[in-house]
């Protein structure tokens, strides 16, 4: 019995290192289909074990490198066999998470509303076949300024012959600066309201030259057992490629990159990558030198303070 557990386990480890092999894969999921009928309903606890981490690493894998419909379709065939053999709650939690996962990745076109037929625009003479766009907020105001001028305006017009000329053309040309001198009045106030800007993505140039490691036994051997890719939560395995940022963190590739498109920043220290956007860095130089200034003010007043006790 123990010559037989150890030969599954074997076979398990093996179609666990094919799984990272992209021509292997499919096969690999179709054994472990099979073995999961045959096997699991007699295995020992910790072999059972094994299965479901061998089920997790094929979630892993179709989430960090194949994008493939066909492999997630074997992948869905797997987690639903699995799940209906399963009884651990936490375990059964996670597999239905892989299946709505897999679902959504494979229905997802599905999912992309219909443009209505009436959803055209003029544009220079022409009526367009893509919705029109929404308007930025600066010409957003701009529209609101201008109708409240020329609300006042027409008020103006009609009070005219009561009222002194020389008063209502003294408030027209008031309006008539107001909406030459909008773009002036709007861009302080805006700046004002949006407070620090948003981070841009990543360069690429920067996040193409980050260095990649592939986890070897030595490597994986000075990890702790829990060692996992921030992002995805899953743990690492042998053959694992992990890109690496300048604070020494590393996470999957395809985990890292849409992270930096949308944070720009290591999910563990908060570490800040370089942008191509010269606007948004020149607003950060500012702010390091702002913060250097008010270091050193606050350190001239303790100094004073020194002095006088």
């Amino acid at each position: 019995m123990e010559t037989d557990e150890s030969g599954l386990r074997q076979q398990l480890e093996e179609l666990q290192r094919d799984l990272s092999k992209k021509l292997k894969f499919e096969d690999a999921v179709s054994s472990l289909k099979s073995l999961l009928l045959l096997r699991y309903p007699s295995s020992s606890p910790s072999l059972r074990k094994l299965f479901f981490t061998v089920i997790c690493r094929v979630a892993t894998v179709l989430k960090t490198r194949y994008t493939s419909p066909g492999f997630w379709h074997a992948g869905l065939g797997l987690f639903e066999q699995a799940d209906g053999l399963v009884s651990d709650a936490s375990e059964k939690s996670h597999l239905q998470s892989c299946i709505a996962q897999a679902k959504d990745f494979l229905h997802q076109d599905d999912d992309i509303p219909t443009q209505p037929t009436n959803s055209g625009y003029l544009f220079e003479g022409h009526l367009t076949v893509d919705m029109e766009p929404p308007q930025p907020q600066w010409l957003v105001q701009t529209n609101l300024l201008n109708a409240a001028a020329t609300l006042l305006a027409a008020e103006s017009s009609s009070r005219a012959a009561a009222e002194n000329e020389d008063a209502s053309r003294s408030a027209a040309n008031l309006i008539q600066s107001l909406i030459e001198n909008v773009d002036d009045l709007l861009i302080p106030i805006m700046e004002d309201e949006r407070g620090p800007p948003k981070v841009p993505p990543a360069s690429k140039e920067v996040v193409a030259n980050l260095p990649i490691i592939t986890i070897t036994e030595e490597v994986l051997a000075t990890l702790s057992k829990d060692a996992e890719c921030a992002i995805c939560k899953e743990n690492l395995v042998v053959n694992d490629e992990m890109q690496e940022l300048p604070c020494k963190h590393t996470f999957h590739p395809p985990c890292l990159k849409p992270w930096l498109d949308e944070h720009n920043s290591c999910p563990i220290c908060r570490h800040e990558l370089q942008t191509d956007d010269h606007e948004y860095e020149s607003w950060k130089e500012r702010e390091r030198e702002a913060e250097e200034e008010r270091k050193g003010a606050a350190n001239a007043v303790r100094g004073g303070e020194y002095m006088y006790v």
